[in-house]
C-alpha cells in the first residue's frame, strides 16, 4: 500500500540522481535507502558492504536463484 511522504526536495534531487545510476524509480531508490538503513541500525556492526551482499542474496533466493552451500 502507497503512502504519501514529505521529503526535502535535495532527498528527492539525490534519490533522483543515484537512481538513475542503478535504473531505479525515486520510489525505488528511496526504499532502498530506507531499507539499508533499516538494516544498519539493526546491524550495526555489519559493514555497508556486507549488508548489501546479504540483501542481494536474500533477493536472489527469493528469485529462485540458489545454490545449496555443502560444508566441508
Amino acid at each position: 500500500m502507497a503512502t504519501a511522504v514529505r521529503i526535502s526536495e535535495e532527498l528527492v534531487d539525490e534519490a533522483k540522481k543515484y537512481g538513475r545510476i542503478d535504473r531505479r524509480s525515486l520510489a525505488g531508490q528511496i526504499e532502498h535507502w530506507a531499507r539499508m538503513g533499516k538494516c544498519a541500525e539493526e546491524n550495526p556492526d555489519l559493514p555497508y558492504s556486507l549488508i548489501k551482499e546479504i540483501l542481494i542474496g536474500l533477493d536472489e533466493s527469493d528469485q529462485g536463484e540458489k545454490t545449496e552451500y555443502t560444508f566441508g
